[in-house]
């Protein structure tokens, strides 16, 4: 029971929240809203927007228990798994034509998922073909193209110890996982380790996120569409349907978000013993050297910043570090590259998404506004909250306690921090928590291998931004609070496998040597063994030493 506090109904969206959850399954299809009753007369989300009450309310407020809660999410799980101890997802067959329908879905249904990526952060259309179609795309392009090879057992080399033998290393699913994705980039961010884990021959849940509602309800749709209904499931919701997913035992559980949630789910996780991959993020700085050509090195951190998502990517610039005497000059050439790409009047540029919600922009106006920070602007910082959008703002050495500093920024904010010394930003970004990329801008081999060596992050660029996540060959993941775990390419295919050992031997060479009791004899032969004497150790696993 809940007590209605005084003024509650002042705005009838923040009164009462409607969830719902679709789920294609076994089960069949079936959806969620959550509603609330208020002495018998049933609300939801659906209260005509001019319905306003100011009156003080002692009314009781009785919720109605979810659909979809933990009993829902474990007949749900239980089926799933009778699908895959059927044996039916590891077949290389079903995965085939699992990302065919995949690749089949992101060709027809292109249009829509642009619109819907324009409805949850009114991403330029151009924005969204680069970063989410055409990232999917490539990925599921690539496992189709490679999945025989990658299901084939890796054969490897054995010892001396076991000869005659062979032995193989061969990739197996793990079971049913569950892969939880985030906001920012809600369709290539949930898709792409779903591409992993079906190539891989798992059973999948996908829970969507909320906050990118448009995103995830087509995804819901799309998947229920195109994809095996037995085997892959879409669950939308918000914390009570996570909750109830995270409830359940499964056989590996993939988060993409921040370290707060990531905290959570670990915690759940452990209590299973359950493995999982936390994709998270971190304050990701670029080094600028003065040896650098200041023209496109500003142009490519503008395109890590404010193109990508307007600074809302794990992977974006968060600040800058360079040296007291270049700081003008960067600045100047950056707010030139700013205005040329976004125009003069940045408020009215169609080429940037808007901040995701009202939430993350009072956040984003709270670290603006600091007192140490709110006299360090010296470029952009307008901003339209009936609008969600927050200009390029650049601010030069805010002090390092400052809470833009201590927390990722995940917006349109870039600091500028000066050094004396270049190499005096290695021991400043190495006092943060390990990021999850970082950037370096030089032209100087030593200063490159230097980074390399000393800096400790998830993955790095030289002389660019963001594009490492775009090489299938690299690894991308985080260390530490960044994250634990990676994916991309095969890597994608090998967080959802499970690498198994096998040794094959016959019943030739079978050597006393190996079995009790051990004669003085047998010990001669043991420390032959050990000694690496090959004819001796070739002779004791044949048996021809006598005692």
């Amino acid at each position: 029971m809940m007590i209605v506090s005084p003024g509650l109904f002042k705005h009838p969206s923040r009164c009462f929240r409607s969830y719902s959850i679709v789920g294609v399954g076994l089960l069949g299809t079936f959806t969620y809203c959550h509603k609330y009753k208020i002495n018998r007369v049933s609300f939801s989300s659906f209260i005509p927007s001019y319905y306003h009450c100011r009156a003080t309310l002692s009314t009781m407020m009785e919720e109605v228990k979810p659909e979809f809660d933990s009993d829902k999410a474990a007949v749900l799980v239980n089926e799933l798994r009778k699908t895959f101890n059927s044996g039916k997802t590891k077949s290389y067959e079903w995965r085939i034509s699992q990302l065919e329908s995949i690749s089949k879905m992101i060709d027809e249904k292109e249009k829509e998922i642009v619109e819907a990526l324009r409805k949850d952060l009114s991403k330029p259309e151009l924005e969204a073909f680069l970063s989410e179609i055409l990232m999917a795309r490539s990925s599921c392009k690539l496992a189709l193209k490679e999945l025989k090879q990658w299901m084939m057992p890796q054969k490897v080399e054995t010892s001396l110890a076991t000869y005659p033998s062979s032995a193989e290393i061969v990739a197996e699913p793990l079971g049913v996982v569950l892969v939880i994705s985030t906001w920012n980039f809600p369709f290539s961010l949930s898709l792409d380790p779903v591409i992993g884990a079906i190539a891989a021959g798992n059973a999948v849940v996908l829970k969507p996120s909320e906050i990118a509602s448009a995103t995830s309800s087509l995804l819901s749709r799309l998947v229920g569409e195109y994809m095996d209904k037995s085997a892959i499931i879409v669950v939308e919701g918000a914390v009570a349907e996570t909750s109830a997913l995270l409830e359940q035992k499964w056989d590996k559980i993939f988060f993409t978000g921040g370290a707060r949630v990531g905290r959570i789910v670990m915690a759940a996780a452990a209590k299973n013993l359950t493995p999982v991959t936390l994709e998270l993020g971190g304050k990701c700085p670029a080094v600028v050297d003065s040896n650098v050509n200041l023209q496109v090195t500003s142009r490519r951190i503008v395109a890590g910043k404010w193109v990508c998502n307007n600074g809302q990517a794990c992977i974006s610039v968060d600040y800058i570090i360079t040296t007291k005497e270049l700081a003008p000059k960067l600045i100047a050439t950056l707010v030139s590259v700013v205005e040329e790409i976004f125009g003069k009047d940045l408020m009215e540029s169609k080429e940037r998404s808007r901040i995701i919600n009202s939430f993350h922009f009072k956040r984003l106006v709270n670290l603006l506004e600091e007192d140490k920070v709110s006299n360090k602007i010296v470029f952009g910082g307008q901003r339209e909250e009936s609008q969600l959008q927050i200009a390029p703002t650049i601010l030069l050495d805010v002090p390092e306690d400052s809470m833009i500093m201590q927390e990722e920024i995940f917006g349109p904010l870039l600091p500028i921090i000066t050094v004396e010394r270049l190499e005096d930003s290695f021991a400043m970004i190495n006092r943060k928590p390990k990021p999850l990329a970082a950037y370096l801008f030089s032209d100087d081999e030593q200063i490159k291998r230097k980074f390399v060596q000393n800096i400790y992050a998830g993955g790095m660029a030289i002389n660019d931004t963001i594009l490492q996540v775009t090489v299938p060959t690299l690894p991308f993941g985080g260390v530490g609070e960044s994250g634990m775990g990676s994916y991309h390419g095969k890597f994608s295919f090998d967080a959802f496998s499970h690498k198994k050992a096998v040794l094959y031997r016959s019943f030739a060479g079978d050597s006393p040597t190996r079995y009790p009791p051990y004669t003085p004899g047998k010990k001669k032969q043991i420390k032959a063994l050990l000694s690496g004497k090959l004819l001796n150790i070739m002779l004791a696993l044949l048996g021809f030493y006598k005692d």
